[in-house]
């Protein structure tokens, strides 16, 4: 039965094989496009249902301009994360049918725009009910069926020309997990038979990172291709995430700020006179939380500037996955880099500089691009973003620049 994506398909012009397997898209150089499904209304417990519409009226969602644009300056894919809640509250309501409706309508948007699209499913751990524990944590989680039947309801409405499915985002489990080994080789099968030809995503555990990959076995995916391998690689967090208010378990992260990229274009005692500057702003914090915070500062900060981490670090943190490709004869470019950036300053976070975080944008990308892999950058919008203010939407051109595109018009 045609589908919707078939009739938007057509109707953009695209040419759908009748018969033969689609090329895949290759996914060379791609951005991620939250917030577009995420960032909810979602009602406090006890309840377990969302507001309609379920996502934040005022979140900065990509326009058509914004997509011609970030064709123009050379992406030739996006990544649009989504969060599963929504869909899994309203199953079985006109609700569900119009939210992958408009799930269609934001995949035809940027196709119509010449990029292609990966759909990646984003559980949102910070919300009370739909999120891992329920959802993957292990194989009696008590919504995986829920979440394994969504996942073949999207899958089987993507076109495989055009587009690429992510069953997961950073699953939770340990590095090695065989809880993951058998979660996911579950999602995927099930996408597989919704979508003969679609090309979908694996990963590792512990949140996708290196790690995680390099304990992760491909042989039993066997017979689930086509297949690309994710990773996130945010390293070194001290530098990535200095500043960033979400990083609640782990307290230096608050007022970390003035880390320099590399460690060798600042110096230690700088970087601490920021970090002081920045703990006396905050009244919030408690005298005797702050003075442990700033200790483990400066002893994170003395390793850091030590070990004098720069383009080098990046070289052997990915070496990893060549190595794991290698062993496993999966080619270069059936690696993806789903997720990297740094958290910029500006009007809402003290963190990297913006010359430090050009340069770091530029080594893990050219790190990235000469061992053969994608990549995807983290985000359009917010402090990680390419845009300067989600407002103006204005590309920065330092960003566009460490990146290896150019400015569109």
């Amino acid at each position: 039965m045609p589908t919707r994506r078939t009739f938007l398909a057509a109707a953009l012009g695209a040419t759908l094989p009748a018969r033969a397997a689609p090329a895949a898209p290759q996914l060379r150089r791609g951005i991620s496009l939250w917030p577009w499904f995420s960032l909810t209304k979602e009602y406090p417990a006890p309840r377990t249902d969302y507001a309609w519409p379920p996502f934040q009226d005022q979140r900065p969602v990509p326009k058509r301009a914004d997509l011609r644009r970030l064709r123009e300056a050379g992406f030739d894919f996006v990544r649009i994360p989504v969060d599963p809640g929504p869909f899994l509250a309203f199953d079985g309501t006109l609700f569900r049918r119009r939210l992958l409706d408009e799930l269609d309508d934001a995949v035809g948007l940027c196709l119509a725009a010449g990029l292609d699209v990966v759909v990646n499913i984003q559980i949102n751990e910070a919300t009370h009910y739909w999120n891992s524990r329920r959802l993957i944590a292990d194989r009696q989680a008590p919504d995986l069926a829920a979440y394994r039947a969504l996942i073949a309801e999207i899958a089987r409405r993507l076109d495989p020309a055009r587009t690429v499915l992510e069953p997961v985002n950073e699953p939770p489990q340990a590095c090695g997990s065989t809880e993951w080994t058998a979660i996911q080789r579950d999602l995927l099968a099930a996408a597989r038979a919704a979508a003969p030809t679609l090309t979908l995503t694996a990963t590792g555990a512990c949140g996708s990172m290196v790690p995680g990959l390099q304990a992760l076995d491909p042989k039993p995916l066997a017979g689930l291709g086509p297949l690309t391998y994710v990773v996130h690689f945010y390293e070194p967090y001290l530098f990535t995430h200095q500043g960033a208010p979400w990083m609640r378990g782990e307290p230096i992260y608050r007022a970390l700020n003035a880390v320099p990229w590399p460690a060798s274009a600042g110096t230690l005692a700088a970087t601490l006179a920021a970090v002081r500057r920045r703990m006396a702003q905050d009244a919030g914090r408690p005298p005797a939380e702050a003075q442990a915070a700033y200790a483990e500062t400066e002893a994170k900060m003395r390793e850091y500037f030590e070990a004098r981490p720069d383009r080098n670090f990046l070289v052997h943190g990915l070496s990893g996955v060549r190595d794991w490709a290698s062993a496993n004869g999966i080619a270069p470019e059936k690696i993806l880099i789903g997720e990297f950036g740094a958290l910029r300053s500006d009007a809402r976070y003290v963190a990297a500089g913006a010359a430090d975080r050009a340069r770091y944008i530029r080594d893990l990308r050219e790190t990235i691009e000469g061992y053969g892999f994608g990549w995807a950058y983290w985000n359009f919008f917010d402090g990680f973003g390419l845009v300067t203010d989600d407002a103006t939407r204005d590309f920065d051109p330092a960003v566009v620049a460490a990146l290896g595109l150019r400015m569109p018009g």
